[in-house]
């Protein structure tokens, strides 16, 4: 079972104030508005306490002395309520909008200002489904239950606690009659609203679950288009569906039942008003008193339901608060520690090295992705600038985590990995990967312009500095063939492109940051032999005065580089230029002639076709 599916199974739990307290901070700037909400609540549960018996006393005064300047003060009263009522429910309306937006938005800005900062070990363990659903739909349900959360709390106990003084001031008798439903009814509210709750959750684990598999199956599409699964996946996404179906429904029927009780008990409170208010009528109560005792056994149960309500929704949006939260609490992995106070002189050099890197070094380097089973075993390299190193051995031997580590994207378990003789924990973490260029196995470019997307490696850059750039990779005759040229729309993933074009455009957003420490993490194996020999002689220039990494599924782009490192198991096996390792015959060679062989038959077979 994976880590959200454990969260989506921990059981209800009692509010937690100092959590809602955190989130609330999310708030701090709409705190006039929410003020402002609360103390018109307060103004409109008076509102709705005066009418009732307002309306007893224009029927008192209209059956006792018929038309009289009191009956028509008391209709002038009765109306101004009723646009005080009108001007506060259009306050609401606007101040509630406006909270609500802004604490969404100032929500979902904490925390993807925050994902922004984790470590790749924080995405490891979770699915990109999983953080959408955090910051859209936890984000939207947090934040529109807590504006008419305060309203609600504020106007439905002013409202039950100035009805009950009204009600017992009238008539002591009558007033403790109807007040006696009260316990009944809360503790009804209190069973329904706790089913409606174990419900509700089952319903969001559902969702939780669709919305993870949605995501997986809109960007594995064409996998099962080619696979031919579209039959399996609508199986797979009836079982979702169907889940979730079945949790709505019964969520649903408790809705249903609920209400009615509540207007049952409700309408009981009515029915003892008239039965023993009958009773006294003209001895001690007047008809205008039995009407607003009416009125007020009728209302009575509301505020009980809405807090009933707002309590339970507070409850079941407790878990996407403690999602959300969890996200902005969450402590990276990978930081700069408060003793990082290195100055910018001191991290590579004197300032007459121009701040330059001039050496890297792994260190008896060891790490695992789990505890206890190790990747890379006691690594050690020392790499100056204007060396190219290349990485190479069979899948899984750590050649990309080598890559990651000097990336800062992970830290050692054992050993050090030094910059300039000083251990990189000790350097910024912006600083050192601001020196970084890396261009991926398979390239991501961002919906936007091909100009926009090669500018993303330096956003201040000019439009010269992009069109050299996408030069310097040989990436600039395509582009100016394109429909619109640099503005051309490269589509959601760079998809209008091809996987050649795309790596180039990645190559160029790698180069105009003007990288220090170049990496190439099989660039080329997805790519024609064309596109090859372009990236290759784009590499060239790149590479030129700097620290160059290189991981190569065909050895024949690597034959170049200054230092080539066998890797199995964790380990460096074998080290050294492509004449030493091929005279050594060790598992280099092997691993060259064996895929000199392979693309020599299929060389010859394709040949033999045309």
């Amino acid at each position: 079972m994976s880590e959200q599916e454990l969260q989506e199974e921990q059981p209800l739990r009692r509010l937690n104030i100092p959590l809602w307290r955190r989130i609330l901070s999310h708030a701090r700037p709409y705190r006039s508005r929410l003020v402002a909400l609360m103390v018109s609540g307060f103004i409109f549960a008076w509102i709705d306490v005066f009418l009732p018996r307002i309306t007893g006393l224009v029927i008192d005064e209209a059956t006792t002395n018929g038309i009289t300047g009191t009956l028509g003060i008391r209709v002038i009263e009765y109306f101004g309520l009723i646009v005080g009522m009108a001007f506060l429910i259009w306050f609401f309306i606007v101040m509630a909008g406006q909270a609500a937006t802004g604490f969404a938005y100032t929500m979902r800005n904490a925390a993807f200002s925050h994902l922004q900062r984790l470590s790749f070990s924080f995405y490891d363990k979770r699915t990109v489904g999983w953080l959408m659903a955090r910051l859209t739909s936890d984000c939207e349900r947090v934040s529109s239950i807590i504006p008419w959360f305060m309203l609600d709390i504020v106007w439905g106990t002013t409202l039950i606690i100035g009805t009950s003084i009204m009600m017992l001031r009238l008539n002591t008798q009558l007033g403790m009659l109807i007040i006696m439903i009260l316990p009944p009814l809360a503790v009804i509210s209190v069973l329904y609203q706790r089913k409606l709750l174990e419900t509700q959750r089952l319903v969001r684990k559902a969702n939780s679950h669709l919305t993870a598999w949605f995501n997986e199956a809109i960007m594995g599409v064409r996998t099962t288009k080619a696979l031919v699964r579209e039959e399996e996946n609508l199986d797979e996404f009836r079982e979702h569906s169907g889940s979730m179906y079945s949790h709505s429904v019964r969520n649903a029927l408790f809705a249903a039942a609920y209400l009615p009780i509540i207007i049952s008990m409700g309408s009981m409170g009515v029915g003892l008003v008239l039965w023993r208010g009958g009773i006294t009528l003209g001895e001690s109560l007047s008809f205008g008193v039995l009407v607003s005792f009416m009125q007020y056994a009728a209302f009575f149960y509301i505020p009980i339901q809405e807090l009933a309500e707002r309590f339970t929704q507070l409850q079941a949006a407790q878990a996407s608060a403690e999602r959300v939260q969890e996200i902005i609490d969450t402590i990276p992995e990978i930081r700069d520690t408060a003793d990082v106070t290195i100055e910018s002189r001191d991290l590579f050099g004197d300032p007459g090295q121009h701040d330059r890197i001039r050496r890297v070094e792994f260190d008896n380097v060891s790490f695992g992705y789990k505890p206890g089973i190790p990747v890379i075993r006691s690594f050690s390299l020392r790499v100056h600038a204007g060396e190219t190193v290349a990485l190479v051995g069979p899948t899984g031997c750590g050649k990309t985590t080598i890559i990651s580590l000097l990336c800062r994207f992970y830290e050692p378990a054992e050993g050090v990995i030094r910059i300039n003789g000083i251990d990189y924990r000790n350097i910024p973490l912006s600083r050192l990967q601001s020196k970084l260029g890396i261009v991926l196995q398979t390239p991501h470019l961002f919906s936007g312009t091909v100009r926009e997307n090669i500018r993303y490696g330096r956003l201040d850059a000019r439009n010269e500095a992009v069109m050299e750039a996408a030069r310097m990779v040989n990436a600039h005759a395509f582009i100016k063939d394109l429909e619109n040229g640099y503005d051309t729309e490269v589509g959601e993933g760079g998809g209008r492109l091809s996987t050649g074009q795309r790596q180039l455009i990645s190559l160029a957003r790698a180069v105009i940051a003007n990288p220090e420490i170049f990496i190439m993490d099989e660039a080329t194996s997805s790519v024609d032999t064309e596109t090859e020999r372009l990236i290759q002689e784009g590499i060239r220039t790149v590479m030129e005065g700097r620290i160059s990494f290189m991981i190569a599924h065909r050895l024949s782009t690597i034959r170049s580089a200054g230092n080539i490192i066998v890797m199995d198991k964790g380990s460096i096996l074998e080290s050294g230029t492509h004449s030493e390792l091929m005279q050594l015959r060790g598992r280099y060679y092997d691993l060259y002639t064996k895929q000199f062989e392979r693309e020599t038959e299929e060389h010859l077979l394709q040949e033999t076709v045309v």
